[in-house]
């Protein structure tokens, strides 16, 4: 037997792939229990830049306070000012013309804009100096489970074929996925059937140049803050796109659609593409003229939505992208990963005192499949149908938001670090908040199906800027979610009764193809 062969190299726990979720398990592994011997084992001999770029503010408490990355985080990236979120119509002819949605004064919760290749090294070289092992360029090819005994990983190098042996086998193989795939655990979420493309571009004209300001100038009337170093958002009918900026001047940009509403180009590269879907908004269309996209750093991506059925067992445990995705729409990734590795770290603590860990995985499995199917349900369901849609954005992200504050990110600030071992909507207490999440999300998709019948979707989206004050974890910000309540219920009385009385189903029309709908000549300026 491969397990009991002393030429066969045994730890304590093997970690496959050294990006941010693994190499942050190895770290609090070590951190908590520095007897384990820890190995890292990633397929690349360097990390390469990666989209989940935008933390909010769960993630970036588990990266400051979790990970002591503070320094890190604000010397190496940016600080992030918050969600904007710009509308359009067919008839929009420049960015001044716009509708914003968006805080009107700098945020007061620190979240951040990161490199991921940056980042990443710097948490797997810190889990080194903790003395985690790293073996790089190494592609992992099996992992064999045997459940409360010994794990097998078989691997191949540059020097030829290799095996360890291990207690514990941690997947952070991003979405590769690889114990899910091998398993047959992987589950798409066909009900959320979105792609991506995304690319990194030099040349992107600040949010903060003073002739955009002479250029249009209600743009800075009543606002107090910094738009440059917001996650900006480009809002379209079933479509969203990002900009990040990152540290050193590249900006990362990428387009997220629902492929039920809209359909990708057919012709030319990915990047051909992505320059022509930009070029219909107006925001890129003055932002971008002098744009290049980074050769070599384009990509694209479907279906996004996925998940494990299992995320752990006596002997394995999935973190990160590894266990399952959503949606890039919030940045909700990091939270995702900063909870399933806190988890992870939690349930290998435990095997180290105890052989009766059954009872735990079992509460494990529960909670992060009804963590993920509960968020989508929440958040993501049918979200696509109202995007485009100003005046029920502007409703639904003060609710979201306002509910994300105040239940989910005040948690860790006020209960410390083991707030981070109950994933979202897992505790009894937070099932009426998400009732009333999937309630209001539903209903505003359905008005916005009914516009799409009725023909007039999309034709309020100019010239209206909604500037609000921002959230804190001081119940004084419960201001915004009431008014935020008193104007969707003002909607359902206004609108919204047209669809009470009709079969809750959402049909969706023949895609749209997501290209401008008029020629513009700045389509060949994004170069």
């Amino acid at each position: 037997m491969v397990a009991n062969s002393p030429s066969v190299p045994h730890h304590d726990v093997v970690i496959v792939g050294g990006s941010l979720a693994g190499a942050a398990t190895a770290l609090l592994l070590r951190q908590r229990f520095p007897q384990l011997d820890v190995l890292v084992v990633d397929r690349s001999p360097v990390h390469q830049r990666r989209v989940g770029e935008a933390t909010v503010e769960v993630a970036a408490y588990f990266l400051s306070r979790v990970l002591g990355l503070s320094d890190h985080l604000n010397q190496s990236h940016l600080v992030k000012q918050g969600l904007r979120f710009w509308h359009k119509t067919s008839q929009t002819s420049g960015l001044g013309d716009c509708s914003e949605i968006g805080p009107r004064y700098q945020v007061r919760v620190p979240s951040y804009l990161v490199d991921r290749a940056v980042l990443d090294q710097e948490v797997l070289d810190r889990a080194e100096k903790c003395g985690v092992k790293i073996l790089r360029s190494v592609i992992v090819q099996e992992i064999q489970l045997e459940p409360g005994e010994t794990q097998t990983i078989r691997m191949q190098s540059g020097d030829g074929p290799k095996t360890v042996t291990c207690r514990w086998v941690v997947d952070a193989s991003g979405p590769s996925a690889m114990l899910a795939r091998q398993e047959g655990w992987l589950q798409v979420t066909n009900e959320h059937p979105t792609a991506a493309a995304w690319a990194r571009w030099r040349g992107v004209r600040s949010w903060e140049d003073p002739a955009l300001a002479r250029q249009y100038p209600k743009l800075n009337q009543n606002f107090h803050g910094i738009r440059q170093t917001a996650t900006n958002h480009l809002m379209g009918d079933g479509w969203w796109a990002w900009m990040i900026p990152l540290q050193g001047g590249d900006v990362s940009v990428g387009i997220v659609f629902d492929q039920r509403l809209v359909s990708w180009p057919t012709e030319g590269s990915v990047a051909d593409k992505l320059k022509a879907v930009l070029s219909g908004h107006p925001v890129a269309r003055e932002l971008m003229a002098d744009a290049e996209c980074i050769e070599g750093d384009v990509h694209w991506r479907r279906p996004l939505a996925y998940v494990s059925r299992k995320t752990a067992g006596d002997g394995f445990v999935l973190v990160g992208d590894a266990a399952g995705f959503l949606d890039p729409f919030y940045s909700p990734g990091m939270d995702w990963l900063s909870y399933t590795v806190m988890a992870a770290t939690e349930l290998i603590g435990q095997s180290q005192v105890s052989q009766h860990i059954h009872p735990q995985i079992t509460l494990h499995n529960e909670r992060f499949a009804r963590c993920y199917h509960r968020w989508f349900h929440a958040l993501y369901k049918d979200k696509y149908h109202y995007l485009g849609e100003h005046d029920l954005l502007r409703i639904a992200f003060r609710l979201d938001l306002g509910l994300y504050y105040l239940g989910i990110a005040s948690q860790p600030y006020r209960r410390g670090p083991e707030a981070l071992l109950e994933p979202t909507f897992t505790t009894r207490m937070s099932t009426p908040f998400y009732l009333l999440m999937r309630w209001y999300n539903q209903r505003l998709a359905r008005i916005a199906q009914h516009r799409r019948t009725r023909g007039v979707l999309g034709k309020s989206n100019e010239q209206r800027r909604y500037l609000f004050g921002g959230y804190t974890f001081e119940i004084s910000s419960a201001r915004h979610v009431i008014f935020a309540l008193i104007e969707w219920g003002l909607l359902e009385l206004k609108e919204g009764w047209r669809t009470w009385f009709r079969p809750a189903r959402l049909s969706c029309s023949a895609p749209t193809e997501l290209l401008p709908q008029t020629p513009t000549s700045t389509t060949a300026a994004l170069r």
